[in-house]
């Protein structure tokens, strides 16, 4: 199977990049982290087993990342997830497996909430849920507190970027409004979590609490003892491949 490649065009005017393989099965969809994009590491994995195994599987930028059109600093999280759900009504049909990572997680449990029906499966990998309130707010200096004021934005320093990350007064603001802990969500489809001890950006506890917030039974929780944030070595990426086809059938 080839992948095949394109834009979405929002009513907006901004585009949507994505990458397809078309194949058998639900349509698995992958949802990136916060600054990151499609040609991630997990994310080509997901597509070079989708070719090899001939399964429907589709992947995108949000607005502001990646190949993608827009400005990074006016994102927000209804922003994204109205992204998402253009993909998924305008691109695809039937049944849905939702994979998710880190920022994705929280993305994947709104669009599961707003599509309950075709929901076949989700798996979360490191799920950022609530991550503007419960993750970033808590470790704001007064300084940042004060940009955030004064500015509507400060630059959070970065090992990967010189300049460092914009957080918008505007996705924090935002981000209130879509708080999904500590639940109860009404997610009846299979879910596998795979979370690393060693996270520095996903504490394993907050992924941890998600699990008792999914109303569901069939939830599973995979703690990788020596894993961390990115999960992207060979053996974690052979966790998230099971994971996928384990809620794919």
């Amino acid at each position: 199977m080839s992948e095949t490649n394109g834009r979405l065009r929002r009513l907006d005017g901004e585009q949507l990049a994505w990458r397809r393989t078309a194949g058998a099965g639900p349509t698995v969809v992958w949802l990136g982290g916060f600054r990151s994009d499609m040609t991630g590491t997990k994310a080509q994995a997901l597509a070079e087993w989708a070719q090899g195994a001939g399964r429907d599987y589709l992947r995108f930028d949000y607005f502001g990342h990646g190949e993608s059109s827009g400005a990074f600093e006016q994102g927000s999280i209804s922003r994204w997830r109205a992204d998402v759900l253009a993909v998924i009504d305008e691109m695809t049909d039937g049944p849905l497996v939702l994979v998710g990572s880190s920022m994705g997680g929280w993305l994947s449990l709104l669009v599961a909430a707003a599509r309950a029906e075709r929901i076949h499966g989700l798996v979360l990998i490191a799920p950022a849920a609530d991550f503007t309130e419960a993750l970033m707010k808590p470790r704001f200096s007064k300084d940042a507190l004060a940009a955030l004021e004064r500015d509507g934005v400060w630059m959070e320093p970065s090992d990967h970027d010189p300049a460092g990350y914009p957080i918008t007064r505007l996705l924090i603001e935002d981000g209130a409004r879509w708080s999904v802990m500590p639940g109860p969500l009404g997610i009846q489809a299979p879910v596998r979590i795979l979370q690393g001890a060693m996270d520095d950006a996903v504490p394993w506890t907050h992924a941890q609490e998600l699990v008792k917030a999914i109303e569901g039974d069939d939830v599973t929780f995979t703690l990788i003892k020596d894993g961390d944030h990115r999960l992207s070595r060979p053996q974690d990426l052979a966790r998230l491949i099971a994971a996928v086809e384990d809620v794919s059938f």
